[in-house]
């Protein structure tokens, strides 16, 4: 989906391995997990933030271009100590504080140019918007020294090495040394990251898990993710030069599975992950993304088996489950429509902003000549797309023939009283 400029995905294996590695830090800063809600960026640069309503957004660069768990989970513990100091409800006072001086200077300005001093006028306003911003940035360079000292902290309760948060610095101190441009410091929001890792380390070397690795495991869940965000977003002929034929290993048939579905080449891509089921057949992602090669194939009854036996061995995940209904739809079977409907009521519970899940859930509802809830599903679309005015459109069409009282009803009726009211706050 796409919300305020950010593209948002969906990948069980991802997420789940995310939150993975930060429930232990959050419940060392002393936070509920079950308020943390985690997103996957569509974006290949080195990159996550904090975002007030304890949420957190995570690049899909963080994976494809790090090399270990440990300095994924120092970003983590970074934002965590974001969140934990309280700064994202401060940064908005902070902005309010540095406003202050640009005002002043530009009724100073606004003033001078009225009396006829337009150069001195347009030197105040300047002046003025300097000053608020260098403000800010000093305010911003504190939090993130501050969410540094506090990730650390949680990485040491949490008996894990900091060296991953030095390292992740390490690489953007030699993006910064290659650099065409002088930075100053005073124009950046961020503390110089030669200065960071000084500080960084002198933490990270006192830790008595300084040295703590990543397991084996780890490691090689770390090196699937890598291989599958690769194989799904990078050029094809970058992942086949990384991921070459000639390498068995199984994040290199898993990348090499992924790509070729994506070429397309299905026969390739349905032998590579058949080799990977074989060798794990109890492997959730495996069995996902064989289905999803059977559906691209235009075989949805094949895909079928394949995705409810993913569904079957992770239950908790959300996005398998979509595709399991949408395969499971895409049979013109009756007789599959309810369970397809049951998969998606499931996965909607959880996430309930995921836009193509209703539209699946509208089509499983039209297959069982069921128009009010087709109806109140696709409002559901609508208002999780942030399209209010079809959103209420809908919704009415829907209340009009649900019982009233009802849950459904009720439902309806909210859609459209908060998706009116929004369509004229957008007008």
């Amino acid at each position: 989906m796409l919300a305020q400029g950010i593209s948002i995905i969906h990948d069980d294996e991802t997420e789940l391995t995310l939150r993975a590695y930060e429930v232990p830090i959050y419940k060392a800063a002393g936070l509920d997990p079950n308020a943390l809600r985690i997103y996957l960026v569509n974006d290949p640069s080195i990159n996550a933030f904090a975002a007030e309503g304890q949420n957190i957004f995570v690049n899909t660069g963080i994976f494809m271009e790090l090399d270990r768990p440990n300095e994924v989970i120092g970003i983590l513990a970074h934002e965590t100590g974001h969140i934990a100091g309280g700064h994202l409800s401060r940064g908005t006072e902070a902005i309010s504080k540095a406003s202050i001086p640009m005002l002043v200077s530009m009724a100073a300005g606004i003033v001078a140019m009225v009396a006829g001093a337009g150069d001195l006028g347009m030197g105040l306003l300047m002046l003025g918007q300097q000053v608020a911003q260098a403000q800010f940035n000093a305010f911003s360079r504190t939090q993130e020294a501050t969410a540094d000292q506090m990730g650390q902290k949680f990485l040491r309760a949490t008996h894990q090495s900091g060296q991953g948060m030095v390292d992740v610095f390490e690489k953007f101190a030699d993006e910064e040394a290659m650099s065409a441009y002088h930075m100053d410091v005073w124009a950046t929001d961020h503390p110089l990251s030669r200065e960071r890792i000084a500080s960084l380390e002198q933490i990270s070397n006192s830790s008595p898990y300084r040295d703590v690795k990543d397991s084996p495991e780890s490691q090689h869940e770390f090196d699937m993710i890598k291989a599958k965000l690769i194989g799904f977003t990078a050029p094809v002929e970058s992942v086949l030069n990384k991921y070459p034929p000639s390498d068995l290993s199984k994040p290199a048939r898993y990348a090499r599975a992924i790509v070729y579905m994506r070429k397309p080449d299905l026969k390739k891509a349905l032998e590579e992950i058949q080799s990977l089921v074989k060798d794990e057949p109890n492997n959730p992602y495996f069995n996902q993304v064989e289905g999803q090669i059977y559906v691209n194939m235009a075989k949805p009854n094949l895909g079928v088996a394949p995705l409810q036996r993913a569904v079957s061995l992770l239950p908790q995940g959300t996005e398998m489950r979509v595709e399991l209904a949408a395969a499971q739809l895409a049979t013109d079977r009756p007789d599959l429509a309810q369970s397809a409907i049951d998969n998606l009521k499931t996965a909607t519970a959880i996430n309930g902003d995921d836009v193509f899940a209703w539209y699946q859930m509208a089509q499983g509802y039209s297959l069982l000549n069921n128009e009010p809830m087709a109806n109140l599903s696709t409002a559901e679309r609508y208002y999780a797309a942030g399209v209010y005015p079809q959103a209420a459109r809908f919704a009415a069409l829907a209340q009009r023939k649900l019982k009233q009282g009802t849950p459904d009803w009720q439902r309806a009726n909210d859609i459209m009283v908060v998706a009116s009211s929004n369509a004229k706050q957008q007008q």
